[in-house]
């Protein structure tokens, strides 16, 4: 999954749906692209957010992979919507960075992608396909060499 392919548009927005039960791909890029993710312990803050929304159940993750300037989720959504769910996870993950950082600048590029999945959709090839990210990006050889990434196919 490329996410510069992923532009906001206020047409996007207007047209999102959020339905609990759902399986949706969920995109968020950094602000300008930064790559902060190449920090270890930066990435690690934003899983930590993506670990507590699933154990508080307001989210079932399913796949998801962390590249140095954009996060690709697979997840079926539960008791939050999805603009909240994105909100919520974009907004405390920027805190948890910002204070990493020492800083108080934007984390987050406005918005977010999102694809709902059709039953026709094959979950596991598109969870190998947003694992595979770090592959196809040249950061490493083996998807096992990359540190942020989890699926529940393990």
């Amino acid at each position: 999954m490329d996410a510069s392919r992923f532009v906001h548009h206020g047409a996007l927005r207007a047209g999102r749906v959020s339905e609990p039960g759902r399986i949706y791909l969920l995109t968020a890029v950094t602000h300008n692209r930064q790559a902060l993710f190449h920090d270890w312990h930066l990435a690690r803050l934003l899983i930590a957010e993506m670990r507590r929304l699933h154990e508080s159940q307001e989210v079932h993750s399913l796949a998801w992979v962390v590249m140095p300037d954009h996060v690709h989720w697979l997840a079926q959504l539960e008791g939050m919507p999805l603009p909240r769910l994105m909100l919520q996870l974009k907004s405390r993950s920027a805190i948890a960075i910002n204070e990493a950082r020492n800083d108080s600048g934007r984390v987050w590029q406005k918005g977010f992608h999102d694809h709902a999945l059709r039953q026709e959709e094959d979950l596991a090839a598109t969870a190998r396909c947003i694992v595979a990210n770090p592959l196809r990006a040249g950061l490493v050889k083996r998807i096992g060499d990359y540190p942020h990434w989890d699926a529940i196919w393990l």
